[in-house]
């Protein structure tokens, strides 16, 4: 992986899909969707990554039985806050129990007119490749787990010059509580960098958790046929001693 990117993966896998339609059947779904999310704030595993700007979060995805290839997006709002993410993902559902997701985050440090997609070497690229597996939980077992771990790129944490990756663990509830669905979270980082050596993981500074909290969704019924979904989510990052609140919409 020193100069590759997992960009020619997924480029590589949507022209196997494309070149292959027949090989979807009867019993093989396809489907192409497309969405946005509106959000007050982008708050990721309890790190603020869009300062106080509202996010426009698009999203864009293909799937081919239990293989889905997609990108997705954070776009700050604001004119005097120029931060964006555009990041591209291949996942694999097994049964809708267990998810295995190879993500590429994109995420550059410099303007957007020179941000520089197609830097590969690993000390200066703004790309970050991550694995990760999730057991979704199911309707008897409402609990889910997911691990994930840097493997590639843009991660600080360094050892006597040499790279270790941050991890990242996060255990959660599902519920419904009178029609408002809800998730219980808590997420954890397990890297601990050598403080003395002035390091600091992805997550922050040292091992613990970096991501409490709740969230709940419902939809709004607007017409007959039209209903919005609405997410509202409180999130504390014990860590980093903030909390936020935030909100969004799906369209």
């Amino acid at each position: 992986m020193k100069k590759h990117t997992l960009t020619i993966l997924l480029g590589a896998t949507l022209g196997i899909l494309l070149l292959h339609p027949g090989k979807a059947t009867a019993q093989t779904e396809t489907s192409f969707n497309s969405g946005v999310d509106l959000m007050s704030r982008y708050i990721w595993r309890g790190m603020n990554l869009g300062g106080s700007s509202p996010s426009i979060q698009p999203t864009l995805e293909y799937s081919l039985g239990g293989f889905t290839i997609g990108t997705w997006g954070a776009f700050s709002m604001s004119d005097g806050l120029k931060v964006q993410e555009t990041d591209l993902y291949l996942s694999y559902n097994i049964k809708d129990m267990f998810s295995i997701i190879i993500t590429d985050y994109f995420l550059p440090v410099d303007t957007l007119e020179n941000n520089n997609y197609f830097e590969y070497n690993e000390d200066k690229t703004s790309h970050l490749l991550e694995a990760s597996v999730s057991f979704n939980g199911t309707e008897k077992i409402p609990f889910t787990l997911m691990a994930a771990v840097n493997f590639w790129g843009a991660d600080a944490l360094k050892d006597n010059g040499k790279k270790q990756f941050s991890t990242y663990l996060e255990l959660g509830y599902n519920g419904t509580c009178k029609g408002v669905d809800y998730n219980l979270f808590m997420g954890f980082t397990p890297t601990s960098p050598d403080q003395d050596k002035g390091e600091s993981g992805f997550y922050g500074p040292y091992a613990g958790v970096i991501n409490l909290g709740i969230t709940g969704s419902r939809e709004i019924q607007i017409t007959d046929k039209f209903s919005l979904p609405v997410t509202t989510s409180f999130i504390v990052n014990p860590q980093a001693e903030n909390v936020f609140l935030v909100v969004g919409i799906s369209l």
